[in-house]
Parts: C-alpha cells; structure tokens; sequence
C-alpha cells in the first residue's frame, strides 16, 4: 500500500498549524482564506481541499494545536479522536481519570449533565466536519466541475474524491447516531443560513447512513488501491458492518445477516492480521501493515495537537518513574507524561494469569488494580498500549518531546472478524460457527503466541464476545456501544467500580444509553427536542 497520503496529511498541516514548519508541499490555504473559486479552480484544489477534510480529523483548528474551532472548548480537548474516545471510554468499565477538569468527574462516574463540555464538543466537532463535507461536495457537483473547465480524467477523480467526503460525512453521522440518536441534519443540498436544521431520528438517521454508504460503494478505491489514510472501499464495508451489528439498538430491528456479509466483504479482501499486536500501536504502523483499514494519521512534528494518540500515550504514564517504574521516554514522549488515565479493575480482570498461558494483549502496570478512589493516580492499572516508539524501538522525532506519530485504526481486520463471530452467535445467516472459531482463534495465536489460547465452538457465546472485544479492542473506542448493545451499560446487571457514583456501582437509568443534546444547540434551533430523560 502506498504510504504517500501520510505525507500529503503532513504536508497540509504545514500550512494548516501554526507549529509547523514553513515549507509549503502543495500550497495549500485554508479556504476561510479565500473564495471557493480560488480554492477550487484546478484539480489539484479539489485534491487540496480533500486533505483537509482528513487533516480536520487529527487538528483542532487551521491555527495550531494552541487554537479550537470548537467553540467554548479549551484547544487541548476539541481533537476528534480525544473527544470520541472519552465518551466511549470514560464511561465505561475500561478507564476512569483522576483529573478535575469540568465535566470529567462526571464522565468517570457516568452522571454527565446536558452541558458537559466533552460531550458538547463531541456534538459539535462531528457537526463541524459534517458541514466542511457540505461545502466540498456543494463545490464539486457536475455543473461547478463544468464551469471550471476540470473534464476528464481529473473529473473521473473528483467523483472519487467525492465519495471519499461522503463517507467522512457517513462516519459522523454514525458517531451522532451512535452517541445523540437524533441529532440536527444537514446536506449539501439545504441552503446555508436559511433556515435552522431539522432533526432526523435515529432510526431514520441510520436508514440515510446506510443509504449513503451502500451509494458510495462503486466509485471508492478497491481496498488497499487507495493512498494510505484514505477511505476505500473495505472502510465502507468495515463501517457497514459495524452499522448492522448494532442495528437493534439503533432501530429496533436486528440485522445480523447483513452483519456477516459486510464483515465477510472486508475478510475477503487483501487484509491480513499483523503477527504482531503490538506493533499495531507503534509508531511505524503505517509501515506494511495489512490489518488496519482506515485511520486517523498523526505526525509529531508536522501536525501536532494535545488529543489523538499524544493523548493517549501521554495521559496514561508519568513524566519520571512512578511506583511502577513507568517513565514517559520509555513511550516516545520523553517530556510528556500527564498521569490521568488508567483502567478499572473489570479491563485486566479479562486476563487471567494461567501458568504456561498467558494473553499477551494485556499490557497493565501499577501497583494497584482496584479502584478504591477515582482521585488517587494509582488505584488502577496503567494502559501502556500505545507507544510513540516503532517496532525496531527507536523514538521518532516529536515536537518538544511531548507529540506522538502513532496512527489511530478506526477500523481495523480483528474487528471484522469479531462482529462476524457476534452476528453468527447471535442467530445472523450467511455464516457458520467452524469459521468464526476460526477467526477467533487466529487472534487468539497471535496473542497468545502459541496455540495454548484456543478454544472449541462451544465456548462461542454471545457473551464470549463481549469478553473478548473487550481484550482485542480495548480502549480503542468500542466499549460504550459494546455495553449499550449487550444491555450492560444501563440497569444493574452489570457493575463496574464508580459507575452511577456509588463505589461499588449501582443501576443507570436506560436513558442514559444516550447523551442528551447540548443545551447551547437547543436554545439555538428550536426545531431540536431533547433526548427523552435529560
């Protein structure tokens, strides 16, 4: 696969942040800068205006990592991917933060207000990117490719182009789906500033969503044709696939079978595992890595921001060795280090230490695993996941030391063959048992290193899933949805420490399984109503 759009992101960002360096690789200018004619006027415009849609997912403004384009946010919360991952994360059995900034105590206890700061800026990066895909595809139909006298091949390519943006709108839009259920909605065909958005419901959300990507589909890249960090076709299947795992919960109607089918699209295309789970979080896995399908590119130099994988990295150690000898250069930040993140009990309690058998994936350290008090930084274990360090153990350069370069997979092969797996158990056609015991133990040998972690088709229930998502994917951004669509999350039937602010946790009311819409959008579009509960 080529690595080029790695670059190409790169070279964007040196124009885009104000931490970058002066060279200009392809003349890029932000289009608040200039008219849309300017912008658009050859091909390689609308190739320029398309990194930036992709750039927006790894930057928090066009200014630089000191700046926000979200309002009323501090710049160092609005990246997408720290936003995403908080709301997925941080609520869950899987992290908890010792911070006191607003709004994350009560993320860690799962009690969030309708003006939770994290929450709001999740609404709103997504509805932002949402509008950036509005205005490229308003500057790229026919008739504006026409009047500008781009014909040919470079038109064959726009549309290209343009089912690339279109899939970035259908991401959001299921990020909205997935964590609002009714949100505003908005294309390229209402007029701007006319009038105020008319809400969608969520099962009609999802109906469009997958409309969207099902149109998509023919005029994408094959998988692995498109330059590295660019939608093609297997990101589609990968989030149709996710899309109809949780197709019950989003309109109350199951859509297993179709589940399997996109999974089993991706699982036949050109992916393989990487022999290596770590190496998958490293800093050189955008290096002949088949398993990933799409991700959020980051470079530590060129294109910095205190979310996306810094965030990660950086929140989970300590700048000097803590009690666990954890020291922040060891993970490719050498002056980072901003001890927040750790995990609950629950997430390493998925490990069991067996003598001879040991699942490499869990990666814990700290004195400590139970969490006895959320403002204590070492009750619970640290994740040391993510690493600013490549395969062959070198630091990559990195902005004050503190930047990390490591890509984040938004979709990647493992997942695929665990909404498989889950979609069978759960009575989904077009599937078969022997072959998700397949799938599931080839993850198992790469965790394991051995055959020792393998299992027989009876031990592949519904709930084995769950578990085992858990020890693939963790903290990866799938453990709020995971918990939603297995009815763990609300209710009691299952407690993690904290969970409703009660030590030892306590039921959530079932509203909870959605956040409510930010007050701020309310009193600004009457046509909204709130979630029911908030």
């Amino acid at each position: 696969m080529k690595n080029s759009f790695k670059i190409i992101l790169a070279s964007a960002v040196l124009v885009l942040s104000l931490n970058a360096c002066k060279k200009d690789a392809l003349n890029l200018t932000p289009t608040n800068d200039v008219t849309a004619d300017i912008a658009y006027a050859t091909p390689a415009g609308y190739k320029q205006q398309l990194v930036r849609l992709y750039a927006n997912y790894g930057l928090t403004s066009p200014s630089g990592s000191d700046n926000s384009d979200v309002g009323g946010l501090n710049s160092g919360f609005a990246d997408f991917l720290r936003l995403f991952w908080t709301s997925q994360e941080l609520v869950t059995d899987e992290a908890v933060c010792n911070w006191g900034d607003t709004g994350i105590p009560e993320l860690d206890n799962a009690t969030w207000s309708t003006d939770n700061q994290f929450l709001r800026g999740l609404y709103s990066r997504s509805i932002s990117q949402i509008t950036l895909v509005n205005d490229y595809l308003r500057q790229s139909t026919a008739d504006k490719l026409a009047s500008r006298n781009i014909t040919g091949a470079d038109a064959t390519n726009v549309a290209r182009y343009r089912a690339e943006a279109r899939f970035l709108r259908a991401y959001q839009y299921w990020v909205l789906l997935d964590a609002f259920g009714n949100p505003p909605f908005v294309t390229e065909a209402d007029e701007i500033g006319k009038v105020n958005p008319k809400q969608i419901q969520r099962a009609a959300l999802f109906t469009y969503v997958e409309s969207e990507l099902k149109a998509i589909e023919s005029d994408l890249a094959e998988p692995r044709a498109n330059e590295y960090g660019r939608a093609d076709k297997g990101a589609d299947w990968a989030l149709l696939a996710r899309l109809y795992l949780n197709a019950q919960v989003y309109t109350g109607t199951a859509k297993y079978t179709e589940a399997i089918t996109y999974s089993s699209k991706v699982i036949a295309a050109s992916y393989a595992l990487n022999s290596s789970y770590a190496n998958l979080f490293k800093a050189d896995n955008n290096i002949g890595n088949t398993e990933n399908i799409l991700t959020i590119n980051y470079d530590g130099v060129n294109g910095t921001n205190y979310g996306g994988t810094t965030f990660l990295i950086n929140a989970a150690v300590y700048a000097s060795a803590d009690a666990a000898g954890m020291v922040a250069g060891e993970y490719g930040v050498p002056n980072g280090g901003w001890a927040g993140n750790r995990t609950r009990q629950n997430l390493p309690a998925l490990f069991p230490n067996t003598t001879g058998s040991i699942d490499k994936r869990g990666v814990f350290v700290g004195p400590k695993a139970t969490i006895d008090a959320i403002s204590d930084p070492n009750d619970g274990l640290k994740v040391t996941k993510f690493r600013n360090v490549t395969s062959g153990g070198t630091t990559p350069a990195s902005l004050n030391g503190t930047f990390s370069s490591l890509d984040f997979a938004l979709f990647r092969l493992a997942e695929q063959y665990l909404i498989y797996g889950e979609a069978v158990a759960r009575g989904g056609s077009g599937g078969s048992v022997a072959q998700a015991l397949t799938y599931v133990n080839a993850l198992r040998q790469r965790a394991y290193g051995n055959t020792s972690g393998n299992l027989v088709a009876a031990a592949l229930t519904t709930d084995f899933y769950l578990d085992e998502r858990g020890r693939e994917l963790y903290w990866e951004g799938h453990r709020r949805t995971d918990l939603i669509r297995y009815g763990k999350f609300a209710g009691a039937t299952y407690l993690w420490p904290f969970k409703g602010g009660v030590k030892a946790g306590t039921s959530l009311p079932a509203y909870r399984n959605l956040y409510p819409i930010p007050n701020a959008d309310l009193i600004a579009n009457p046509n909204l109503v709130q979630n029911t509960g908030y």
